[in-house]
C-alpha cells in the first residue's frame, strides 16, 4: 500500500520543515506545531492505519531541521485526546497549565507518541500558540496557531501520500490608516 520508503518520507519531512522555517523566519525559541496522520502518510484514511515507523521518519526529518536551530517541535494529538499538544516543557510560557496524559498510537496518534518518547521533558497542554505549523494529512492544526495565520506554499504539497498544508503567523495589525508597521514582524504583509 505504501508508495514511499521511510527514508523518502524522512527526506520529504526534512525538506518541508526546512522550507517552512525559512519562509516563516522562525528563530531560536519559536514553536512549530505539527499535526500528522501517519495513516494518511502511508495511503490509508486518517485514524485507520497508524504507522509508528512513518511517524518516526517524519519526526527525524523535522527534528533534524529544528533542533540545531533551537526551534521547539509541538505535536498535536488526535481528537481522542481533544487535540492536546505534546511539547518540551522548556517551550511553555510561564503559567501554562499542563494536563496529564501520555499519548499512544490509538489515543493521541503515532506522531504525538513519537514526539513524547523522544522529548527530554515532554508535557501535554490543551493548547499552544505556535509561530508556524505543518498539517500532514488533514489534521486541522489551526487552533494551535497564533491569531493571524498566513498560508505558506512550499515546493511540495505532500509527505508520502498525505496532503501537506503549512502556515506561518504574524502579529495583528492595529491602529488603522495612520499607523506605521514594522516590516520585520509582518513577514512582508504590510497593508498599503
Amino acid at each position: 500500500m505504501m508508495a514511499y520508503s521511510y527514508e523518502e518520507i524522512k527526506e520529504q519531512a526534512a525538506k518541508a520543515a526546512s522550507e517552512l522555517v525559512d519562509m516563516a523566519k522562525l528563530q531560536k525559541g519559536d514553536v512549530l506545531v505539527v499535526g500528522c496522520s501517519s495513516s494518511e502518510v502511508v495511503g490509508l484514511h486518517i485514524g485507520k492505519g497508524s504507522d509508528i515507523n512513518a511517524a518516526q521518519a517524519i519526526y527525524e526529518g523535522i527534528q533534524g531541521i529544528l533542533k540545531p536551530k533551537g526551534i521547539y517541535l509541538a505535536a498535536q494529538c488526535c481528537e481522542h485526546l481533544n487535540r492536546a499538544v505534546i511539547v518540551e516543557k522548556a517551550a511553555l510560557l510561564p503559567g501554562t497549565e499542563i494536563v496529564n496524559v501520555v499519548p499512544h498510537p490509538h489515543a493521541g496518534g503515532s506522531f504525538a507518541t513519537t514526539v513524547y518518547q523522544n522529548a527530554d521533558r515532554p508535557v501535554a497542554v490543551e493548547e499552544i500558540k505556535a509561530d508556524a505549523g505543518m498539517d500532514i494529512g488533514r489534521t486541522l492544526i489551526g487552533m494551535q496557531l497564533k491569531k493571524v495565520a498566513v498560508p505558506v506554499r512550499l515546493s511540495m504539497d505532500k509527505i508520502g501520500e498525505a496532503i501537506l498544508i503549512c502556515a506561518r503567523t504574524r502579529p495583528k495589525f492595529i491602529g488603522g490608516s495612520r499607523a506605521i508597521y514594522d516590516d520585520n514582524l509582518s513577514g512582508g504583509d504590510i497593508p498599503r
